[in-house]
């Protein structure tokens, strides 16, 4: 192959020493090239392969997108460890002896490699168990956000705030999903101990069964549990429902603003603090 390649650069013979240089440079970028190529048209592969549109592949979309990212993840990772185990070969340097020696290394840094271990074996587990998947919201490790990707040896987390968590898999010991069932939407109505608790909960009920009838996100209920509370400034209903996963806070938003509508059209409005005086005895005032 670099037959042609040498004949032309004996024209130089200034050039002549540097052949096996270049020679092997020019390998060790084809090399590269090829990596790069490989690894651009495997992640085209599994993006194709795991495409939700890809009808032979009975998966969910969250589920999908997780194979995704973890295959490409170890397709890189393969890509890069046989890409350097023949650059070194190319450069002259005996790979099995590096790899006889990393064996040796590794005994001695096993001890302080052991959290590095915990993490790749508690990221097979929680892929394995599908705990969760790419796109849900969960909380672990006292942060909670969007998987964004899961890997063998760590989870990224994105919370509401934009802030990226990137989380080690060996130290997640709990996972709470807020995407695998219905949630629950709850909201508390609190009215004027003058309003007539009937006629409220009356109301209350033709809300939550327009609210039922158009709003898709719910998924059971919304139901009026009836007075739950009774404090110095009102009376306190309680409202109740099960939603889509991640729809609870709008759920309950919908719930307040017809509420309100409601409430105010019938002249029934919400509590606030008053102070009553009380005559004395003696015609003063307390």
């Amino acid at each position: 192959m670099f037959g042609p390649l040498q004949e032309y650069l004996q024209r130089f013979p200034g050039l002549l020493p540097y052949v096996p240089l270049i020679v092997v440079l020019i390998r060790v970028a084809l090399l590269i090239g090829a990596a790069i190529v490989g690894i651009r048209l495997s992640t085209m592969l599994i993006t194709n392969v795991f495409s939700v549109k890809n009808a032979r592949f009975k998966l969910d979309t969250a589920r999908a997108k997780t194979l995704a990212v973890l295959l490409k993840s170890v397709v890189r990772y393969a890509v890069y460890f046989f890409v350097a185990i023949t650059v070194l070969e190319t450069l002259g340097v005996s790979a099995a002896s590096i790899i006889a020696g990393a064996g040796v290394v590794g005994l001695a840094v096993g001890f302080g490699a052991q959290s590095l271990v915990r993490d790749v074996l508690s990221g097979f587990f929680i892929i394995l168990e599908d705990q969760y998947d790419v796109g849900e919201y969960i909380e672990a490790v006292g942060v909670g956000g969007v998987v964004e990707e899961v890997g063998l040896r760590v989870t990224r987390l994105r919370d509401f705030s934009g802030v990226l968590h990137i989380v080690p898999n060996g130290i997640i010991d709990k996972v709470s999903n807020h995407n695998r069932g219905p949630l629950r939407a709850m909201v508390d109505i609190k009215v004027a101990h003058e309003a007539d608790p009937e006629k409220v909960k009356l109301i209350l009920e033709e809300v939550v069964k327009a609210v039922a009838l158009d709003t898709p996100e719910v998924v059971e209920g919304p139901v009026v549990l009836g007075i739950v509370d009774i404090v110095e400034t009102g009376v306190v209903f309680r409202l109740w429902a099960r939603t889509q996963p991640m729809q609870q806070w709008y759920v309950e938003r919908v719930i307040r603003r017809r509420v309100k509508l409601a409430l105010d059209h019938e002249g029934i409005h919400t509590p606030y603090p008053r102070t009553v005086i009380m005559p004395g005895e003696q015609g003063g005032i307390e």
